[in-house]
């Protein structure tokens, strides 16, 4: 490796990790990093228990009827950990391993979470290009979303993920077409930081349509993965990423997402590891809203319209009131009480006599002409030869 440590990395490619993890510990977790395929609970769960290298040790030596057991020892033994991080490390990219610095304290949870489509478990570690430290990632917030975006969809997210971004709150999302990648733009264009969690090598481009974005991404800001570089993009392979984005971020916002839509499953993450669900409810005839508008109908997360209602949820208690919304002003809503009851019974056209105003208003007389005479100060009403009589409005 150049004489470098197994965690040290290129100029460029982020903080080195000034880090008490023994080397061995390390490479241990590069290799079931390439070799184990993610989401694997049983290899988290014996990680957790012996630590790395000895969980390396029983997978190498353990044996299976299947057969399955003997492949995976084979996968191990191909994997060369000092090579695969120099090589890494010459493309700007770190392996980060929990015990970093920069390691999202949250993937730990994964462990104890409940498996949602067979896939569980802490990471052996994560595949990072980008300068920015993950530990930026602790107040973060995730949205995603379809796919196939609708002009409804885009805008909320647009409008949403500026305000989180001028709020000064992160960004996280899996760098896909429609939603994910409006999310990350937006955030952008506002001046915001964002990260995407991707389902393959962070050296690869996947969808090739975001090219660009993931490449800025990787050059001033993060991507991240699981997945070692060079690894490519499977559907287990999206819906153990999932996972990640539920875990490493504070809440997670459901914008538009059809009844089999991959979002939902990140949603499922962020309710198992006791995260803040909110959802952005959409019309009741579009097919793309069908699968978050029946989510919040289950009561499995709280509506959401604004950034302002995002920021609630996930700040510190007190930090971020929303005042409700009660519609728009109207003048009337300044009158008194008294004042409201007199103007509704004066007449558009012909002018009315202070009695008769008095007897349709139910009010003594001197109270209801009292009231007009401060409405006439106001401008909503005034007095002609015959009486009195609404003023056309300003």
């Amino acid at each position: 490796m150049s004489g470098a440590p197994p965690g040290a990395v290129a100029d460029g490619a982020g903080p080195e990790p000034a880090t008490p993890v023994p080397d061995g510990e390390r490479l241990a977790r590069v290799i079931l990093s390439c070799a184990v395929e993610p989401g694997d609970g049983t290899t988290s769960s014996l990680v957790r228990q012996l630590g790395a290298v000895r969980a390396l040790e029983q997978c190498r030596t353990s044996t299976s009827p299947t057969g399955v057991a003997e492949r995976l020892a084979e996968r191990l033994a191909e994997v060369d950990p000092v090579r695969r991080l120099d090589e890494a490390a010459r493309c700007g990219i770190r392996f980060l391993v929990p015990g970093d610095p920069e390691w999202p304290e949250g993937l730990d949870l994964l462990d104890d979470a409940v498996t949602l489509e067979g896939f569980g478990g802490t990471p052996p570690g994560l595949w990072v290009k980008g300068p920015m430290p993950l530990g930026e990632l602790a107040t973060s917030v995730a949205v995603v979303g379809s796919r196939a975006a609708s002009v409804y969809g885009v805008e909320t997210t647009r409008h949403l993920c500026g305000h989180l971004a001028d709020a000064g709150v992160p960004v996280v999302s899996g760098g896909a077409l429609g939603i994910d990648f409006v999310a990350h733009d937006a955030t952008l264009t506002a001046g915001g930081t964002t990260a995407a969690v991707l389902a393959c090598g962070v050296d690869r481009v996947y969808p090739a349509q975001n090219r660009r974005l993931l490449q800025h991404l990787g050059a001033e800001f993060a991507v991240v993965s699981e997945q070692p570089p060079g690894s490519a993009p499977t559907r287990p392979r999206f819906l153990a990423r999932n996972r990640l984005i539920a875990a490493m971020t504070s809440g997670t916002v459901l914008v538009e997402a059809a009844l089999r839509s991959g979002a939902l499953n990140t949603a499922g993450w962020a309710e198992a590891l006791h995260r803040q669900v909110m959802g952005v409810p959409g019309p009741v005839t579009s097919y793309t809203s069908q699968g978050v508008n029946n989510f919040l109908r289950e009561g499995r997360g709280t509506v959401v319209t604004r950034g302002e209602e995002v920021l609630e949820l996930v700040g510190r208690a007190g930090e971020h009131l929303v005042e409700p919304r009660r519609g728009e002003r109207r003048r009337r809503d300044d009158l008194t009480p008294t004042e409201r009851q007199v103007v509704e019974w004066v007449p558009v056209s012909e002018p009315a006599a202070v009695d008769s105003v008095s007897r349709l208003c139910g009010l003594h007389i001197r109270t209801t002409e009292s009231a007009l005479r401060r409405l006439r100060t106001k401008g909503f009403v005034r007095q002609e030869v015959g009486g009195w009589r609404l003023a056309p409005e300003p």
